[in-house]
């Protein structure tokens, strides 16, 4: 294999939207400015517009393979809902999970949603052994 054989899997990142990306963190929304400070408050690593392939996304937690997307009413377009459901499929294909939320959303109501799911995906260690074992 040579030195430009990629990794299965793997997220390489295009020219393109790692300077896209660059610009849109210099220029944040007003609901993604209130969400990345909440963001900033908890204990996740959360990255914000983060370019993954050929596509930016708004918020993401590697440790935890988490996306975190906030949509205005422009994502209600057919074609804008299109675009994203393949996006989300990429995304998902490399193993990361996807929320989705409005902008209008509170941040404290989104981060309410975050840590459920990530409680929801956590095992429990040591679960109780099912009936009263053996005799």
């Amino acid at each position: 294999m040579g030195a430009l054989a990629r990794t299965p899997g793997a997220i390489h990142k295009s020219d393109r939207a790692q300077a896209s990306a660059k610009r849109m963190r210099r220029e944040p929304t007003y609901a993604e400015k209130r969400l990345w400070k909440r963001l900033r408050e908890t204990d996740l690593h959360f990255r914000r517009q983060a370019p993954m392939g050929a596509y930016i996304v708004d918020f993401v937690c590697h440790q935890h393979r988490l996306i975190i997307e906030l949509d205005g009413g422009v994502h209600d377009l057919l074609q804008v809902a299109a675009r994203d459901a393949e996006r989300e499929l990429w995304l998902t294909g490399r193993g990361y999970r996807v929320m989705r939320f409005l902008n209008a959303q509170h941040p404290d109501d989104i981060l309410s949603m975050i840590f459920a799911r990530l409680s929801a995906d956590t095992p429990t260690p040591n679960p109780s052994p099912q009936g009263g074992g053996e005799q």
